[in-house]
């Protein structure tokens, strides 16, 4: 048996196990840097959609900082609720949950323009769905014979090809530099390329620590590139508070049953977006299929921690898709790791100024990290597929799926003359996708050969 400083190939496929100490609180804060571009992200797009964001004169800029500030808070504690759990509460896994994308696609109507007039509809709404995906987590065990690996295979490949779309515009500049002459130029593209180059040579010509660490140590790599290419901003670093407290209700309570309605539906998808996320991470980290007792503890943690968040001014969440992938390159399904990075965050949130300093990594240089990350979910996509008996009923299955969830993601222009919400649901992609995968594979007979 092959031992290594981390501990033995066993240790390390157990959520249990807690490597040294020393060891576990870089692995804990590489699960941070992994996630933390994108959990702060959705809190900036919703405040610059509601007219409080960058760039804007309102008097009202200081919300988005505490938006940030919460957006790091309650990810953490929702980690948190995964990695330690509490009754039926919690996967026990090492699961990092943070902000979604998901849902942008229903809160930005629901604030634009209005400022934080708006913002009373939308964590009321939060705070709904949040309660209506906990009530998932009571059914999602039951309804697990609808979910075999040919369904949550295709689910974390469609996470996955969502994502890399976005570790591209990462490396290239980000969103916000989309449109100038400097997105894609070689400047940008150079930190990221370091941090891709250094985390490949360290993960397949070292050992040990720093073979587990590569992705860690790349990032800081490109870290140290961009701060010599002046990419690096440390104003914000100076501005920050040093301590802030959460505010419950900050912005009041207000029933919006289109909000209320868009919630709930969106927590069908984050909920079957965590059954793959935790088949996933079982998968790839420990070279098994989750339980049900840890699927259905997932999508309560879900549930709980987006209600939460609601309450105290933050966006939903859900379980973070780039950390299956770096489970998958680490080896190291350490609970515990995980459990010192959701500490990490909720630093982050009550002390603004560790949170600014985090931030200052430019995005290029995040997403020469994420680059690789999203490509390995989409990897363990295709491992959990590799379980599937390829009959034509099978194939006919996941191509129909695959072709349509992924063509209405590639040209949402397609559906334009359908209602808004319609368009809304069926452009994710995720959400076709896994309803046509299980329909599919519910109504076509065993013996269609």
């Amino acid at each position: 048996m092959t031992h290594s400083p981390m501990g033995t190939p066993e240790q390390m496929r157990d959520p249990d196990f807690m490597p040294p100490i020393g060891s576990a609180i870089p692995l804990g804060i590489q699960h941070v840097l992994a996630m933390f571009a994108s959990n702060v992200t959705p809190a900036i797009i919703i405040a610059g959609a509601a007219g409080f964001g960058f760039g804007s004169n309102s008097p009202d800029f200081p919300n988005m900082i505490y938006m940030i500030q919460m957006s790091m808070l309650f990810a953490g504690i929702a980690t948190l609720f995964q990695t330690i759990g509490m009754g039926p509460v919690g996967a026990r896994l090492p699961i990092v949950q943070g902000t979604s994308f998901a849902f942008l696609p229903v809160m930005i109507p629901a604030v634009a323009g209005q400022g934080t007039a708006g913002l009373a509809g939308l964590m009321t709404g939060i705070l709904i769905g949040g309660l209506f995906h906990a009530l998932l987590g009571t059914v999602i065990g039951r309804i697990r014979f609808a979910l075999p690996p040919l369904v949550t295979g295709l689910i974390v490949l469609m996470i996955g090809l969502s994502l890399v779309k976005v570790g591209i515009q990462y490396a290239a500049g980000g969103v916000p530099m989309m449109g100038k002459p400097e997105f894609g130029s070689l400047a940008q593209w150079t930190p990221a390329l370091v941090v891709i180059a250094v985390t490949l040579t360290l993960k397949f010509f070292t050992r040990g620590f720093i073979s587990v660490s590569a992705i860690l140590i790349g990032l800081i790599a490109g870290y140290f590139v961009a701060l010599m290419m002046g990419q690096v901003n440390f104003g914000n670093v100076g501005r920050a508070a040093a301590f802030a407290p959460p505010m419950p209700f900050k912005w009041g309570i207000e029933f919006n049953s289109a909000i209320i309605i868009g919630m709930i539906l969106m927590a069908f998808i984050s909920a079957i977006e965590t059954v793959g996320d935790v088949s996933g991470i079982t998968k790839g980290g420990a070279g098994r299929e989750a339980t049900d007792r840890e699927i259905s503890g997932a999508t309560f943690a879900d549930g709980l921690g987006s209600a939460i968040a609601g309450v105290f001014g933050s966006l939903p969440n859900t379980s973070f898709s780039q950390n299956v992938g770096l489970i998958s390159m680490t080896g190291v399904m350490s609970r515990h790791v995980v459990t010192i990075g959701g500490l990490f965050l909720i630093l982050c949130g009550l002390i603004p100024k560790v949170g600014a300093t985090v931030a200052t990594v430019p995005i290029n240089v995040l997403g020469g990290g994420v680059i690789v990350m999203f490509g390995m979910v989409a990897a363990a996509g295709i491992n959990m597929l590799s379980e599937v008996v390829w009959s034509r009923r099978n194939m006919v299955i996941f191509a129909v799926s695959l072709s349509i969830g992924l063509g209405l993601q590639l040209v949402p222009e397609a559906l334009q003359h359908l209602p808004k919400t319609v368009q809304i649901l069926l452009t994710s992609g995720l959400l076709p996708a896994a309803a046509l995968s299980i329909l599919l594979n519910l109504l076509l007979p065993q013996d269609l050969d």
